[in-house]
């Protein structure tokens, strides 16, 4: 995830818990008085090889763990236990005596069976190498693999079900000793109904909870699926503080649905190949660990784990029917500790499936707990957990086609007011019932004045606005900026918040350069037309807007303000400057389907400054122009099907994901209309998609395609997107310069590659530090019409030249610019360095043909 999501991830949880700074001095929890907590290994007494996946438990109860991979085990418990069973099919049960209510290693070997069985053969003292040829656990994962297209929803004609899931994310290893700090004397009621997770048994305190209920349909021929939620229930957190839905929406990226039946399981913002892909027996190992008999049909217990313990693989086991279908009865997936994945300490799903009266199986349970922190070992972090409970499924039952009219999903306008008795009867399973009091909780957490002003700090840390009621003052991040043509640029602005009106809404700011002596300043009012925030989804409004201030030609940034203190480090020349002058009028309109359409009405005037001019010729004399004023309509079109974001105090925040997002953008310059002096067209049509590639990573795609009619100046055409900062920004020619570059048509692809360490994982040593490879190629074709060539016709503006007198403005030729760079990723898990070359177009002047930039990058 980009800078701007890992810190909305880390806002949003250290503002709701205002005491999570001081959680530094406690990173060792105290556990809690009695706790019993058992360590150890369990390895073969014949080889000493470590035996994974033995079973562990208090002899006499139901709290039970697995060895991992490497054979080691945790298991803790505040109740009296003096003794540890362990066993695996294969060798004799072992019991071992413990003392309760302390900490301590016990290291178990386990004696062979072989003594009992009729016939021993013996062929070495070590165990054999692993191979897929002649084994029997591989054959049964290809019985498994050959028959999923039967076992999966979507073979059946018709299939309904009603969905109940919970989501609960809350503060994690917290200890006696750091609850009674002095700090939190007004916060004890947060504490009242602690839990036990089962990662770790750690105490966890609920900051976040939302349950939903849906009703859901699909149909085979032709292929359809409708979600109906009937219930929608949340924590509500003050939405200037935080987007709730965003929030939420967040949480469903990160804790996806789980199919195993999927080649690949969306987890985490990442994807795990699924132990029953076509692929699996290439990434993981198996093995039959048991023979479960008492089940009818019987079940055979098989036991996975990665060929690479660093790989986004699962290990743990499955029950595989012996009926012939050999689908999956349940199922438990977990992750080896050196798994290269991110701020995760644990991971743990399982999966329960019910038999269909045609003998086969259904996911009628998930239970998904994913256990984050900075330190994988100790301290404070979150946990958060997961529970989808599937009943009242029902097979082939055609429904009427208005079922599935209008969108794919839909929400029947009482879902957020459901009573407690609509909820008390879909939480089927006790644990669901544990934590409920969170909604009152966090009702009154939000009316301590300890905590609105510590919000309200985080918020301007993090957010960059500081609130006063009604108005509020940023983002501070531009309060300070500098460059070669403004120099100390000093800037104040702020905004109304819907504490004032929700439907109005008033922006502003005034700067000051020092070197230019100008005063720069925004100003806009803004009318929402749906009695919602300008920021929340659906947008509909209207705005009105002057700006008077300087952009650099052919600089876009996205989730950044261009006089952003950061960017003011540049290489290169930086002394060309637009100042601009823009009189518009907005008309947004978005549908709940992700499509919108925005209608622009604007007047722009362009002034150069600092060295960049406007000249042209006329009668063989060199004419300065001193502006160019231009009248605009503007329509934008925009589909992004199943778009997720988290809605920022500047910016919405896209939580990326496999959907495509389509743009398309057409300008008419009008000549005439309110001193509008040129008459053109221009279409730009755009379309985004990231593409998964399992254990290969991912690739982000963009290609891009524009046209503009009619005889303009080199102001108007397409100036490419350059980047002369020290960042590496993913939708710009890093090594372009400023205003390089322009076209009438063009034509662009930009694709950037993550690895995700598959190749660093396979390196000994190197994999230990998790880091992560990535690659990217950019391509620009274009040109210009003789039309629009000043080199032509004089007449037009002609392309600037820089302070050395040599031309710095060019139009393509038949070759495309061409940009790669190579990267390092995951570099102390927050840095990316990318090495980059320009491979064409070197003779032009303060060209770089190779560089090192970097950006900061978050992922999991």
């Amino acid at each position: 995830m980009a800078l701007n999501h890992f810190k909305k991830f880390i806002f949003i949880f250290a503002f709701v818990m205002p005491f999570l700074a001081f959680h530094v001095s406690a990173q060792t929890p105290v556990p809690a008085p009695a706790r019993t907590v058992v360590t150890g290994v369990v390895s073969d007494a014949s080889d000493k090889d470590p035996v994974p996946y033995a079973t562990v438990l208090f002899k006499g109860t139901q709290i039970i763990t697995k060895t991992d991979a490497d054979g080691k085990f945790v298991i803790s418990t505040s109740e009296s236990h003096d003794q540890l069973q362990i066993s695996y099919v294969g060798f004799k049960t072992a019991y071992i005596t413990i003392k309760p209510g302390e900490t301590q290693t016990v290291n178990v070997k386990l004696q062979s069976e072989s003594e009992n069985l009729k016939e021993v053969a013996i062929t070495s003292n070590k165990r054999p190498a692993y191979r897929n040829k002649n084994n029997p656990a591989v054959e049964l994962i290809r019985k498994v693999i050959e028959n999923k297209a039967k076992n999966q929803n979507k073979n059946y004609d018709h299939v309904e079900y009603q969905q109940y899931e919970q989501l609960l994310f809350s503060l994690s290893n917290l200890s006696d000793k750091f609850k009674n700090k002095r700090i939190f004397k007004n916060y004890q009621f947060l504490f009242q109904n602690q839990d036990s997770t089962k990662v770790g048994g750690k105490l966890i305190l609920p900051i976040f909870l939302e349950e939903k209920v849906s009703q859901n349909y699909l149909q085979k021929s032709p292929e359809k699926k409708k979600t109906i939620y009937t219930g929608d229930k949340h924590v509500n957190y003050d939405a200037k503080f935080i987007d709730t839905k965003g929030l939420s929406k967040y949480f469903e990226r990160l804790y996806a649905d789980m199919n195993i039946y999927e080649s690949n399981i969306s987890l985490v913002s990442n994807q795990f190949l699924s132990p029953i892909a076509d692929a699996s027996p290439t990434f993981y190992k198996f093995f039959i660990t048991d023979t479960i008999k008492t089940h009818v049909p019987n079940l055979i217990e098989l036991s996975f784990i990665p060929r690479n313990n660093t790989d986004l693989l699962f290990e743990g086991k499955m029950y595989i029917t012996m009926d012939g279908n050999y689908a999956v009865q349940d199922a438990y997936l977990t992750v080896n500790k050196n798994i290269n994945l991110n701020f995760v300490r644990a991971l743990e799903a399982k999966l329960d499936f019910e038999k269909n009266p045609d003998g086969r199986y259904h996911l009628s349970k998930t239970n998904l707990i994913v256990d984050f922190g900075i330190n994988k070992s100790k301290g404070g972090g979150f946990t958060g957990q997961r529970t989808v409970i599937i009943k009242d499924y029902q097979i082939n039952k055609p429904q009427p086609a208005n079922v599935y009219e209008g969108p794919a999903t839909s929400t029947v306008p009482n879902a957020e007011t459901q009573p407690d008795q609509f909820w008390a009867g879909q939480r089927t399973d006790t644990t669901l019932k544990t934590n409920l009091n969170i909604y009152k909780n966090i009702d009154t957490l939000q009316t301590i004045p300890s905590f609105k002003r510590t919000a309200d700090l985080l918020t301007l840390f993090f957010a960059g606005y500081k609130n006063f009621g009604p108005f509020e003052v940023g983002p501070v991040n531009t309060f300070y900026s500098f460059n070669n043509v403004e120099g100390l640029r000093l800037r104040l602005g702020g905004r109304t918040t819907p504490e004032l009106s929700k439907r109005y809404y008033f922006e502003t700011y005034g700067a000051y350069g020092i070197k230019d002596e100008k005063w720069k300043y925004f100003l806009s009012g803004t009318y929402s037309l749906n009695d919602k925030s300008i920021y929340a989804f659906p947008q509909n409004y209207i705005r009105g807007s002057f700006q008077r201030d300087t952009k650099i030609p052919g600089q876009d940034l996205q989730f950044v303000q261009e006089d952003n203190f950061l960017l003011s480090f540049k290489r290169g020349q930086n002394n060309t400057l637009l100042y601009n002058d823009f009189y518009k009028i907005d008309y947004m309109h978005e549908f709940e389907s992700h499509f919108s359409y925005e209608l622009v009405a604007r007047k722009w005037t362009q002034r150069p400054g600092g060295s960049l001019y406007f000249n042209n010729f006329e009668n063989n004399m060199v004419n300065a122009v001193d502006h160019i004023t231009t009248s605009e309509l503007n329509l934008t079109l925009r589909y992004a099907p199943n778009e997720k974001f988290y809605q920022g105090k500047i910016y919405r925040v896209p939580i990326i994901d496999k959907f495509p997002i389509f743009t398309l953008k057409y300008t008419a310059g009008l000549k005439g209309v309110v001193g509008g002096e040129y008459n053109y067209q221009n279409i730009i049509a755009r379309v985004d998609k990231r593409f998964y590639l399992s254990q290969f990573g991912y690739s982000d795609v963009t290609v891009e395609g524009g046209n503009t009619f009619g005889k303009v100046p080199f102001p108007l055409l397409t100036i490419h997107r350059a980047n002369q900062t020290y960042s590496y920004q993913l939708d710009s020619y890093n090594l372009m310069n400023f205003l390089e570059f322009v076209s009438d048509h063009y034509a662009s692809v930009n694709i950037d590659h993550s690895f995700n360490g598959f190749f660093f994982n396979k390196i000994p040593l190197v994999k230990k530090l998790k880091l992560r490879e990535a690659i990217s190629f950019k391509a620009l074709f274009g040109g210009l019409r003789e039309e629009n060539n000043p080199n032509n016709d004089p007449s037009l503006l002609q392309f600037p030249k820089n302070d050395m007198g040599q031309d710095r403005t060019f139009a393509l030729g038949r070759q495309p610019y061409l940009e790669g760079s190579v990267g390092i990723a995951n570099i102390f898990k927050v840095l990316r360095v990318d090495a980059v070359k320009r491979f064409n177009y070197l003779n032009n002047p303060e060209v770089s043909e190779y560089g090192i930039r970097a950006r900061v990058k978050f992922d999991f």
